[in-house]
């Protein structure tokens, strides 16, 4: 079974920062999304600190939050990405299988990712990272390129803490049926 050792999994700025969002969101009213946790058995714990140093995840992560905006199902996965190129093997099949069934409920499913050096958020719509994947499996590249990317999707935060995440999602609604 895979391990992790719980350095790996401490949480990142980005996940501080959409947790921040979320909350803002929720005390306004506008939205109610929560962070999934990943199911794991603990193997090993610091019998002085009390915390996790070693497990095994009990099964596979389908993506990180979940929730529901304005009465729609949402759900997203979060990404760092700290070049200007994001690999598709980040990417794990079981997420977009996961994401495809969700929006076929009539959800809305997208990942968020940031691009570290550039402090840029870019809002990736399931159908576009399928079309990655599907140029990937018919033997092109194995990544995307930053600057490929549809440049009404990216958006900057106002104060690096808060993601405003809502107004693209928004924006996605209005390009569906």
């Amino acid at each position: 079974m895979p391990t992790w050792n719980s350095r790996g999994l401490r949480g990142s700025a980005l996940e501080e920062s959409i947790n921040a969002t979320n909350n803002a969101y929720d005390e306004s009213g506008l939205a109610i999304i929560q962070k999934i946790p990943t199911p794991i058995t603990p193997i090993e714990i610091d019998s002085k600190s009390r915390h996790i140093t070693l497990a095994y995840f009990d099964q596979k992560s389908t993506v990180d939050y979940m929730g529901a905006v304005q009465g729609i199902p949402v759900c997203f996965d979060a990404k760092d990405c700290r070049e200007t190129t994001f690999p598709l093997q980040n990417i794990h099949p079981h997420q977009v299988e996961f994401m495809d069934k969700f929006e076929k409920q009539g959800g809305i499913a997208f990942f968020l990712l940031h691009f570290v050096k550039e402090e840029i958020y870019y809002y990736l719509r399931l159908e576009d990272i399928k079309k990655y994947i599907k140029r990937a499996e018919e033997g092109g590249r194995k990544s995307f390129r930053m600057d490929e990317l549809d440049e009404k999707w990216f958006f900057k935060s106002p104060n690096g803490l808060i993601v405003p995440y809502l107004d693209k999602l928004n924006e996605d609604l209005s390009l569906r049926p």
